[in-house]
């Protein structure tokens, strides 16, 4: 039959049905990409999940995966541009960070599905054995730096929520000198100047239990970050202690022993943290750290000062925050001594040599923080080195050294720290840490000769003086306006104390050669 005859024996309704099938009248184009380009394609759209859909000609999926891209990123730039310290008290709040970890996760198990399929989608169907291995190992390797950055993240997100939970503890901490705060929403408009005791602790070697050899005050302007530093001697004598305090009817004129010999160790200042909650445990009451709260009662006494807080530094765990950070700058201005006992006459290993912008390591930073042996006037010329160090871990400590660096500063401030400042306000105070890295630091001197020309018997009531006037500068009365009539001499009155000016820490801790002043 001739094919002309044949189509048309069909019937017209065949030949419709026929003319109507999808399949035979359009097929599909072939993908016309090289591996390549959608290899290519499928990377870059790690960068932004859902293009690679589209680029596929996907566009229902691929709509909706970028749209959730788009608002993820958006969301992430809004909190992190306008609500920074909600940002803060979330990456303080233990529980938030265990779900924190199990979002990161979920987020990274997702971009590695994308990455995945969008690569499925994109290269062509037929290929060579060649590029579908070549392929196979990019997107392999691509999916396993994710995993890893994924897992940097979670293990930082760990260290943090255990440094969170070791060093501030809970709300159910003791603390019997800890104020108490009424409004944490404006935590600042109760305190406008907080007052930190900053003590050093030695346990080492050597040692009859734990000295504070190093104590000081940071009195910090709530408003502007500006901090004001007060260093305190090691080997002060009568310290007092509040008049409503129960060690006040057992010292009524400081801690020292009336019957004992000029120079008593036992009732130095650096042994008070010991020595009084084994002569008198639980006197104050429940506390998780007497020793710092006997402490803050009477270095707050002595110097005129309410202290809210403690920061109690492991001088063992202080060479690790240091390596952590990558050392610091210091200037050295004469021989410091590393190691060495002057009671037992035994030498230093080696000297730290003086030098303009030395860098050193936890193991010099700490030894140029605490050498003394055979320095002229060691105490004083100490407690100067360690305001330059805190002031050189302050300058070292920026937010890309420390991210960069975060899990070994966390590890080392398990060790490092200990403090009653309560989970609740460690926002705020982290907050008010950054201004106080881009204020002005300066040092209040008591005035050695004047004051404490020895540590037997210190003019505490003078030193308070000195204080409050370099905290408070009264304000400059205006000159009286010049009048006819005759005026007499003026007559000069010798103040009990001598008023000073802070001393800025930048010209305090410059490079001038020669010995302590």
């Amino acid at each position: 039959m001739p094919p002309t005859a044949e189509w048309s024996a069909v019937s017209p309704s065949s030949r419709a049905r026929r003319a109507a099938r999808p399949g035979r009248a359009r097929r599909p184009k072939p993908r016309q990409r090289s591996s390549f380009g959608a290899l290519a394609l499928a990377v870059l759209g790690v960068l932004l999940p859902g293009t690679a859909y589209l680029a596929a000609r996907r566009f229902r999926l691929g709509c909706l995966v970028t749209t959730i891209s788009l608002a993820l990123y958006g969301a992430a730039a809004y909190v992190g541009l306008k609500r920074r310290d909600d940002v803060i008290a979330w990456a303080l709040d233990p529980d938030l960070l265990l779900w924190m970890v199990a979002g990161l996760g979920a987020v990274a198990l997702c971009w590695v599905v994308v990455l995945v399929t969008s690569y499925k989608m994109l290269r062509p169907l037929a290929v060579g054995p060649a590029s579908r291995l070549f392929g196979a190992v990019v997107i392999g390797l691509v999916c396993f730096a994710m995993a890893s950055s994924t897992a940097l993240g979670a293990q930082t997100l760990m260290a943090q929520r255990s440094l969170v939970r070791k060093v501030f503890g809970n709300d159910k901490s003791k603390s019997q000198t800890r104020p108490t705060i009424t409004n944490t929403k404006d935590v600042w408009a109760q305190l406008p100047r907080l007052n930190l005791l900053l003590l050093g602790a030695d346990d080492g070697e050597g040692r009859d239990g734990t000295r504070t050899d190093t104590v000081m005050v940071a009195s910090i302007d709530t408003k502007t970050g500006d901090t004001a530093l007060i260093s305190l001697t090691r080997n002060w004598m009568r310290m007092p202690f509040p008049k409503d305090s129960p060690l006040y009817k057992i010292y009524p004129t400081g801690f020292w022993d009336p019957n004992g010999p000029k120079e008593q160790s036992d009732f130095y200042l650096d042994a008070m943290y010991r020595k009084v909650p084994e002569l008198h445990r639980g006197i104050l009451g429940p506390s998780d750290n007497e020793g710092a709260d006997v402490l803050k009662l009477s270095v707050g006494e002595a110097l005129g000062l309410q202290l809210h807080y403690y920061v109690q530094i492991n001088l063992a765990g202080f060479e690790q925050m240091v390596e952590a950070l990558g050392g610091i700058t210091v200037n050295i201005n004469y021989p410091v001594p590393v190691g060495g006992n002057d009671d037992k006459k035994i030498p230093p290993s080696r000297y730290l040599e003086p030098g303009p912008n030395r860098k050193l390591n936890g193991t010099d930073a700490l030894w140029f923080a605490r050498g003394r042996y055979r320095v002229p006037g060691a105490d004083v010329a100490r407690q100067a080195r360690q305001r330059c160090t805190i002031k050189a871990i302050v300058e070292r400590a920026t937010p890309q050294n420390v991210l960069a660096n975060y899990q070994s500063i966390a590890k080392a401030g398990e060790q490092l720290i200990r403090t009653d400042v309560p989970p609740d306000i460690l926002p705020h105070l982290i907050t008010l840490g950054q201004k106080v890295k881009s204020a002005k630091i300066t040092n209040i001197d008591l005035d050695k000769k004047r004051n404490y020309p020895n540590g037997r018997n210190p003019n505490y009531a003078a030193m308070r003086i000195l204080i409050a006037n370099a905290l408070n500068p009264p304000t400059p009365r205006p000159n009286p306006s010049p009048t006819t009539t005759p005026t007499r001499r003026p007559t000069t009155t010798k103040p009990t104390a001598n008023p000073t000016t802070p001393t800025n820490l930048t010209e305090a801790c410059a490079y001038t050669p020669g010995p302590p002043n």
